[in-house]
């Protein structure tokens, strides 16, 4: 028996990176039905067609986090595709960079409404299917360790995961009596193909950046997508008991904390 045999997944964004790789853990801890969404058609067909190599029931959906008429039908899509949707995980986001001096109110929508916006009507429609057909349910938002103040570049994409981060808490509170968990990961620096192409077109690294990035990591390396899937799938599943409202801070180095000036 696999903690997810009886799990019915919509997990966004799940063509690349950190959303594949939690739906490769899903899949792998006995999930045989899953909706993954994409941007992108060409790499939706060979995901769903790596996956399904499984023996899982694998769909995708085509579409914009961006776009609220999408979003609030995104459920019900999935649920015409696989029955069932008991869990759901918001991994989509937009991660491009502004300051606060130079973020434009077009880039500030263009961040905050794939990243806060499209995840809340997300779960709405979410807990919306739990309530109607009365069966619990388990969502984890995927946040990121920014929201404790993060970089000058990325002031939009942290005021968006901190708004995803208040929705997490409120949402968690408001459906617990419905037996819907609602959880969330402050993931740190991650080593993605999403993360590799955005250091090399807006800060010009070369290839092979993440070697050096790493020989200053205290762990000696960047967060991993599969570390962060073993964890989501754990939210996820029945193992986590009534864990809600949780915010993980997944990195390795300690908010709050600096280093021992008494150290030789």
């Amino acid at each position: 028996m696999g903690a997810h045999d009886d799990t019915g997944a919509l997990v966004t964004g799940g063509s690349q990176g950190l959303g594949l790789a939690i739906c490769r853990e899903l899949i792998a801890q006995g999930c045989r039905r899953l909706v993954f969404t994409t941007r992108d058609i060409h790499k939706g067909d060979r995901v769903a067609t790596e996956l399904s190599a499984s023996g899982a029931d694998v769909h995708f959906l085509t579409m914009d986090m961006g776009d609220m008429d999408m979003v609030q039908a995104m459920t019900y899509a999935a649920v015409n595709r696989i029955g069932t949707v008991n869990a759901l995980v918001n991994c989509a986001a937009n991660t491009d960079r502004g300051s606060i001096l130079d973020t434009t109110p077009e880039q500030w929508d263009a961040i905050m409404d794939p990243n806060a916006k499209g995840p809340f009507f997300a779960l709405q429609g979410f807990a919306n299917h739990c309530l109607e057909h009365g069966h619990a349910g388990a969502c984890v938002n995927i946040l990121s360790i920014v929201i404790y103040g993060g970089l000058p570049f990325l002031a939009p994409y942290v005021a968006s995961k901190a708004a995803l981060g208040g929705i997490t808490k409120n949402a968690a509170a408001a459906l617990a009596k419905h037996r819907i968990r609602v959880n969330g990961i402050n993931v740190g620096w991650m080593d993605t193909p999403g993360e590799d192409r955005r250091q090399k077109v807006s800060h010009g690294r070369s290839e092979g950046w993440q070697k050096e990035a790493e020989r200053n990591m205290p762990f000696g390396m960047l967060v991993k997508p599969e570390h962060v899937a073993r964890q989501t799938a754990f939210l996820l599943g029945p193992e986590s008991g009534v864990v809600t409202g949780s915010l993980m801070d997944f990195d390795q180095q300690v908010v709050g904390a600096y280093p021992d000036t008494n150290e030789s």
